[in-house]
Protein backbone atom coordinates (compact mmCIF):
# COMPACT_ATOMS: atom_id res chain seq x y z
CA UNK A 1 0.00 0.00 0.00
CA UNK A 2 1.74 3.21 -0.80
CA UNK A 3 2.57 5.04 1.81
CA UNK A 4 0.72 8.44 0.93
CA UNK A 5 -3.16 6.81 1.08
CA UNK A 6 -5.25 8.09 4.03
CA UNK A 7 -7.39 5.02 3.61
CA UNK A 8 -10.04 8.17 4.38
CA UNK A 9 -9.27 7.85 8.08
CA UNK A 10 -10.12 11.01 9.75
CA UNK A 11 -13.93 11.69 8.40
CA UNK A 12 -15.42 8.91 10.78
CA UNK A 13 -12.72 9.32 13.48
CA UNK A 14 -13.63 13.33 13.72
CA UNK A 15 -17.43 12.36 13.74
CA UNK A 16 -16.92 9.80 16.18
CA UNK A 17 -14.92 12.08 18.47
CA UNK A 18 -17.47 14.73 17.96
CA UNK A 19 -19.94 12.41 19.66
CA UNK A 20 -17.53 10.30 22.40
CA UNK A 21 -14.67 12.93 23.32
CA UNK A 22 -13.78 12.47 26.71
CA UNK A 23 -14.24 15.99 29.04
CA UNK A 24 -11.14 16.86 30.41
CA UNK A 25 -10.20 19.66 32.38
CA UNK A 26 -7.18 20.70 29.90
CA UNK A 27 -9.17 20.53 26.95
CA UNK A 28 -11.76 22.21 24.71
CA UNK A 29 -14.75 20.78 23.38
CA UNK A 30 -14.39 19.56 19.78
CA UNK A 31 -14.87 21.69 16.95
CA UNK A 32 -14.39 24.87 19.45
CA UNK A 33 -11.27 27.54 19.55
CA UNK A 34 -8.20 25.78 20.74
CA UNK A 35 -7.74 25.37 24.71
CA UNK A 36 -5.02 27.90 26.34
CA UNK A 37 -1.44 26.23 25.29
CA UNK A 38 -0.78 26.60 28.82
CA UNK A 39 -2.97 23.98 29.94
CA UNK A 40 -2.43 22.14 27.23
CA UNK A 41 1.32 21.71 27.57
CA UNK A 42 0.80 20.92 31.17
CA UNK A 43 -1.60 18.42 31.07
CA UNK A 44 0.76 16.82 28.15
CA UNK A 45 4.20 17.05 30.29
CA UNK A 46 1.85 15.37 32.67
CA UNK A 47 0.51 12.79 31.26
CA UNK A 48 3.99 11.08 29.63
CA UNK A 49 3.98 7.55 31.26
CA UNK A 50 1.15 8.40 34.00
CA UNK A 51 -2.72 7.52 33.57
CA UNK A 52 -5.55 10.15 33.00
CA UNK A 53 -6.96 9.42 36.30
CA UNK A 54 -3.93 10.23 37.88
CA UNK A 55 -3.02 13.26 36.38
CA UNK A 56 -6.50 14.85 36.78
CA UNK A 57 -6.10 15.92 40.20
CA UNK A 58 -2.39 16.96 39.90
CA UNK A 59 -3.28 19.61 37.03
CA UNK A 60 -6.40 20.94 38.99
CA UNK A 61 -4.07 22.08 41.58
CA UNK A 62 -1.34 22.84 39.65
CA UNK A 63 -3.69 24.68 37.58
CA UNK A 64 -5.02 26.88 40.91
CA UNK A 65 -1.27 27.41 42.82
CA UNK A 66 0.07 28.32 38.97
CA UNK A 67 -2.58 29.20 36.65
CA UNK A 68 -0.06 30.32 33.62
CA UNK A 69 4.05 30.64 33.01
CA UNK A 70 4.75 33.68 34.83
CA UNK A 71 3.24 32.30 37.81
CA UNK A 72 4.71 28.82 36.97
CA UNK A 73 8.42 30.63 35.99
CA UNK A 74 8.41 32.40 39.80
CA UNK A 75 7.41 28.93 41.67
CA UNK A 76 10.06 27.75 44.02
CA UNK A 77 12.19 24.62 43.05
CA UNK A 78 11.57 22.79 46.29
CA UNK A 79 7.86 23.88 46.40
CA UNK A 80 7.39 22.51 42.57
CA UNK A 81 9.47 19.02 43.28
CA UNK A 82 7.19 18.47 46.57
CA UNK A 83 3.70 19.17 44.50
CA UNK A 84 4.97 16.76 41.86
CA UNK A 85 5.64 14.07 44.22
CA UNK A 86 3.47 10.97 43.00
CA UNK A 87 3.44 11.85 39.34
CA UNK A 88 7.21 10.03 39.04
CA UNK A 89 9.70 10.77 35.97
CA UNK A 90 10.56 13.66 38.59
CA UNK A 91 13.17 14.80 35.18
CA UNK A 92 9.92 16.18 33.78
CA UNK A 93 9.17 18.53 37.45
CA UNK A 94 12.63 20.06 36.44
CA UNK A 95 12.09 20.60 32.91
CA UNK A 96 8.56 22.12 33.41
CA UNK A 97 10.21 24.57 35.79
CA UNK A 98 13.11 25.37 33.11
CA UNK A 99 10.45 25.68 30.53
CA UNK A 100 7.92 27.86 31.99
CA UNK A 101 11.23 30.39 32.84
CA UNK A 102 12.16 30.28 29.21
CA UNK A 103 9.08 30.83 28.11
CA UNK A 104 8.74 33.82 30.75
CA UNK A 105 11.65 35.11 29.84
CA UNK A 106 12.05 34.60 26.46
CA UNK A 107 8.68 34.31 24.63
CA UNK A 108 7.08 37.35 26.45
CA UNK A 109 5.05 34.90 28.31
CA UNK A 110 3.58 32.99 25.51
CA UNK A 111 4.42 29.44 24.26
CA UNK A 112 5.38 29.46 20.05
CA UNK A 113 2.87 28.11 17.96
CA UNK A 114 5.87 26.38 15.56
CA UNK A 115 6.62 23.00 16.19
CA UNK A 116 10.10 23.50 15.40
CA UNK A 117 10.58 26.17 18.00
CA UNK A 118 8.71 24.64 20.51
CA UNK A 119 11.54 21.98 20.43
CA UNK A 120 14.15 23.90 21.48
CA UNK A 121 12.14 24.55 25.28
CA UNK A 122 13.53 22.39 27.79
CA UNK A 123 11.62 18.86 27.89
CA UNK A 124 9.65 19.47 24.44
CA UNK A 125 10.76 16.66 22.50
CA UNK A 126 9.00 15.56 18.88
CA UNK A 127 6.23 14.10 21.21
CA UNK A 128 5.11 17.42 23.19
CA UNK A 129 6.11 20.30 20.17
CA UNK A 130 3.94 18.14 17.78
CA UNK A 131 0.99 17.61 20.60
CA UNK A 132 0.81 21.33 21.68
CA UNK A 133 1.59 22.04 18.17
CA UNK A 134 -1.20 20.52 17.10
CA UNK A 135 -4.26 20.72 19.83
CA UNK A 136 -3.15 24.15 21.48
CA UNK A 137 -2.53 26.15 17.91
CA UNK A 138 -4.22 23.65 15.25
CA UNK A 139 -1.28 23.40 13.83
CA UNK A 140 -1.10 19.85 11.58
CA UNK A 141 1.54 17.93 13.54
CA UNK A 142 1.75 14.18 13.43
CA UNK A 143 1.19 13.19 17.29
CA UNK A 144 2.39 9.63 17.79
CA UNK A 145 1.62 8.77 21.00
CA UNK A 146 1.38 5.38 23.23
CA UNK A 147 -2.42 5.21 21.93
CA UNK A 148 -1.89 6.64 18.53
CA UNK A 149 0.97 3.98 18.11
CA UNK A 150 -1.53 1.32 18.80
CA UNK A 151 -4.33 2.39 16.69
CA UNK A 152 -2.05 2.87 13.93
CA UNK A 153 -0.15 -0.50 13.82
CA UNK A 154 -3.43 -2.35 14.15
CA UNK A 155 -4.97 -0.27 11.47
CA UNK A 156 -1.73 -1.48 9.08
CA UNK A 157 -1.23 -4.61 10.31
CA UNK A 158 2.73 -3.51 10.91
CA UNK A 159 4.43 -6.74 11.26
CA UNK A 160 7.99 -5.45 12.23
CA UNK A 161 8.21 -5.73 16.35
CA UNK A 162 8.60 -2.26 18.56
CA UNK A 163 10.72 -0.43 18.65
CA UNK A 164 12.19 -0.96 15.88
CA UNK A 165 8.64 -0.17 13.94
CA UNK A 166 8.22 3.40 15.35
CA UNK A 167 9.98 5.12 11.91
CA UNK A 168 7.37 3.78 10.00
CA UNK A 169 4.60 3.91 12.41
CA UNK A 170 5.09 7.68 12.45
CA UNK A 171 5.13 7.57 8.30
CA UNK A 172 1.58 6.06 8.64
CA UNK A 173 0.05 8.01 11.16
CA UNK A 174 1.49 10.69 8.88
CA UNK A 175 -0.12 9.85 5.98
CA UNK A 176 -4.04 9.70 7.73
CA UNK A 177 -3.18 13.36 9.34
CA UNK A 178 -5.81 15.43 8.03
CA UNK A 179 -4.22 19.42 7.54
CA UNK A 180 -7.69 20.28 8.81
CA UNK A 181 -8.80 20.19 13.01
CA UNK A 182 -5.58 18.68 13.48
CA UNK A 183 -5.87 19.07 17.23
CA UNK A 184 -9.26 17.17 17.50
CA UNK A 185 -8.06 15.02 14.92
CA UNK A 186 -4.75 13.74 17.54
CA UNK A 187 -6.60 13.67 20.51
CA UNK A 188 -9.54 11.44 18.51
CA UNK A 189 -6.72 9.43 17.87
CA UNK A 190 -5.59 9.25 21.57
CA UNK A 191 -9.40 8.79 22.93
CA UNK A 192 -9.82 5.79 20.17
CA UNK A 193 -7.06 4.15 21.89
CA UNK A 194 -7.45 4.66 25.47
CA UNK A 195 -11.37 3.48 25.03
CA UNK A 196 -11.96 1.65 22.12
CA UNK A 197 -8.74 0.02 20.85
CA UNK A 198 -7.66 -0.89 23.99
CA UNK A 199 -4.62 -3.34 24.72
CA UNK A 200 -6.62 -6.23 25.69
CA UNK A 201 -10.06 -7.00 24.46
CA UNK A 202 -10.07 -4.08 21.80
CA UNK A 203 -14.08 -2.90 21.40
CA UNK A 204 -13.63 -3.68 17.55
CA UNK A 205 -17.72 -3.65 17.38
CA UNK A 206 -17.21 0.22 18.43
CA UNK A 207 -14.84 1.33 16.43
CA UNK A 208 -15.80 4.01 13.52
CA UNK A 209 -12.55 2.63 11.57
CA UNK A 210 -13.42 -1.03 12.09
CA UNK A 211 -13.97 -1.59 8.55
CA UNK A 212 -10.33 0.06 7.63
CA UNK A 213 -8.40 -2.03 9.96
CA UNK A 214 -6.17 -4.50 8.64
CA UNK A 215 -5.95 -6.37 12.20
CA UNK A 216 -9.50 -6.78 12.57
CA UNK A 217 -9.53 -8.06 8.72
CA UNK A 218 -7.09 -10.64 10.51
CA UNK A 219 -9.06 -11.66 13.20
CA UNK A 220 -6.48 -10.82 15.49
CA UNK A 221 -5.94 -7.00 16.78
CA UNK A 222 -4.30 -7.99 20.18
CA UNK A 223 -1.79 -9.26 18.38
CA UNK A 224 -0.20 -5.46 17.53
CA UNK A 225 1.74 -3.92 18.16
CA UNK A 226 4.50 -6.41 17.88
CA UNK A 227 7.02 -6.34 20.69
CA UNK A 228 10.14 -7.48 21.07
CA UNK A 229 10.86 -9.81 23.97
CA UNK A 230 11.62 -7.85 26.92
CA UNK A 231 14.89 -7.92 28.68
CA UNK A 232 15.60 -8.37 32.60
CA UNK A 233 15.77 -5.17 34.53
CA UNK A 234 18.60 -5.84 36.59
CA UNK A 235 18.24 -5.50 40.29
CA UNK A 236 19.96 -2.95 42.50
CA UNK A 237 20.21 -2.66 46.73
CA UNK A 238 20.17 0.22 48.81
CA UNK A 239 19.27 0.81 52.39
CA UNK A 240 16.92 3.56 53.63
CA UNK A 241 17.65 5.10 57.38
CA UNK A 242 14.62 6.08 59.39
CA UNK A 243 16.81 8.08 62.16
CA UNK A 244 13.55 9.19 64.66
CA UNK A 245 13.82 11.76 68.02
CA UNK A 246 10.74 13.03 69.54
CA UNK A 247 8.44 12.16 66.99
CA UNK A 248 10.27 13.38 63.89
CA UNK A 249 12.27 11.67 61.63
CA UNK A 250 15.23 12.71 59.60
CA UNK A 251 14.53 13.79 56.08
CA UNK A 252 17.33 14.85 53.13
CA UNK A 253 17.20 16.65 50.20
CA UNK A 254 18.41 14.51 47.03
CA UNK A 255 21.26 15.73 44.84
CA UNK A 256 19.62 18.08 41.97
CA UNK A 257 20.85 16.38 39.26
CA UNK A 258 20.05 12.39 38.63
CA UNK A 259 17.00 9.92 39.93
CA UNK A 260 14.80 11.86 42.16
CA UNK A 261 16.51 15.12 42.14
CA UNK A 262 15.46 17.67 44.39
CA UNK A 263 13.50 15.37 46.42
CA UNK A 264 12.51 14.92 49.93
CA UNK A 265 13.54 11.65 50.77
CA UNK A 266 15.09 9.11 53.70
CA UNK A 267 18.82 9.21 53.84
CA UNK A 268 20.11 6.08 52.11
CA UNK A 269 23.57 4.61 50.92
CA UNK A 270 24.58 3.73 47.66
CA UNK A 271 22.35 1.57 45.07
CA UNK A 272 24.45 -1.52 44.58
CA UNK A 273 24.20 -5.00 42.91
CA UNK A 274 24.56 -6.39 46.20
CA UNK A 275 22.77 -5.52 49.53
CA UNK A 276 24.77 -3.00 51.30
CA UNK A 277 23.52 -2.87 54.77
CA UNK A 278 24.51 -0.38 56.62
CA UNK A 279 26.55 1.18 54.71
CA UNK A 280 25.79 4.70 53.78
CA UNK A 281 24.33 5.54 56.79
CA UNK A 282 24.24 9.04 57.95
CA UNK A 283 26.10 9.26 60.58
CA UNK A 284 27.12 7.03 63.57
CA UNK A 285 24.07 5.50 65.74
CA UNK A 286 22.71 1.77 66.96
CA UNK A 287 21.13 1.00 63.79
CA UNK A 288 18.54 -1.84 63.52
CA UNK A 289 18.03 -3.85 60.13
CA UNK A 290 14.49 -4.28 59.81
CA UNK A 291 13.17 -7.70 58.13
CA UNK A 292 11.08 -6.12 55.64
CA UNK A 293 11.90 -4.53 52.65
CA UNK A 294 10.57 -2.07 49.82
CA UNK A 295 10.82 -2.86 46.40
CA UNK A 296 10.32 -0.22 43.24
CA UNK A 297 10.72 -0.28 39.40
CA UNK A 298 12.46 2.27 37.48
CA UNK A 299 12.61 2.58 33.86
CA UNK A 300 16.19 0.28 33.45
CA UNK A 301 16.54 -1.27 36.92
CA UNK A 302 14.62 -2.76 39.75
CA UNK A 303 15.76 -1.18 43.50
CA UNK A 304 15.21 -3.00 46.68
CA UNK A 305 15.71 -1.55 49.54
CA UNK A 306 16.40 -2.86 53.08
CA UNK A 307 14.89 -0.53 56.49
CA UNK A 308 17.32 0.34 59.44
CA UNK A 309 16.12 2.59 61.89
CA UNK A 310 17.15 4.33 65.23
CA UNK A 311 16.01 6.19 67.77
CA UNK A 312 18.45 9.24 68.43
CA UNK A 313 19.25 11.42 71.42
CA UNK A 314 18.37 14.90 70.55
CA UNK A 315 21.51 16.46 70.42
CA UNK A 316 22.81 14.81 67.69
CA UNK A 317 22.61 17.52 64.71
CA UNK A 318 23.63 15.98 61.55
CA UNK A 319 24.80 18.48 59.24
CA UNK A 320 22.46 17.89 56.49
CA UNK A 321 18.88 17.26 56.30
CA UNK A 322 15.33 18.54 58.44
CA UNK A 323 13.58 17.09 60.59
CA UNK A 324 9.96 16.29 59.74
CA UNK A 325 7.13 15.65 62.29
CA UNK A 326 6.26 11.66 61.74
CA UNK A 327 2.23 12.63 61.89
CA UNK A 328 2.76 14.93 59.10
CA UNK A 329 4.95 12.68 56.94
CA UNK A 330 2.03 13.19 54.29
CA UNK A 331 2.88 16.84 53.33
CA UNK A 332 6.74 16.12 52.73
CA UNK A 333 6.11 15.60 49.06
CA UNK A 334 8.07 12.02 49.42
CA UNK A 335 8.34 10.50 45.92
CA UNK A 336 6.43 7.35 46.11
CA UNK A 337 9.13 4.65 46.15
CA UNK A 338 9.81 6.82 49.66
CA UNK A 339 6.33 6.61 50.58
CA UNK A 340 6.77 3.55 50.63
CA UNK A 341 9.34 3.04 53.06
CA UNK A 342 7.36 5.02 55.13
CA UNK A 343 3.73 2.52 54.78
CA UNK A 344 6.09 -0.40 55.58
CA UNK A 345 7.24 1.57 58.81
CA UNK A 346 4.22 2.39 59.63
CA UNK A 347 2.32 -0.90 59.34
CA UNK A 348 5.21 -2.55 61.26
CA UNK A 349 6.15 -0.11 64.10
Amino acid sequence: MPDNVSRDIAAPLLDWYDANARVLPWRAAPGTPPPDPYRVWLSEVMLQQTQVATVIPYFEKFTTRWPDFASLAAADDAELMSAWAGLGYYARARNLLAAARAVAGGHGGRLPADEGELRKLPGFGSYTAAAVAAIAFGQRAVVVDGNVERVVSRLFACRDPLPAARPRIRQLADSITPGARAGDFAQAMMDLGATICTPRSPKCLLCPLADRCDARAEGRPEAYPVKAPKKARPVRYGTFFWAEREGQVLLVRRPAKGLLGGMRALPTGAWSAAPPALAGAPFNADWTLRNDTVSHGFTHFELVAALAAATIDRHIAPADGEWWPIAELDSAGLPTLFAKAVAAIGRTG
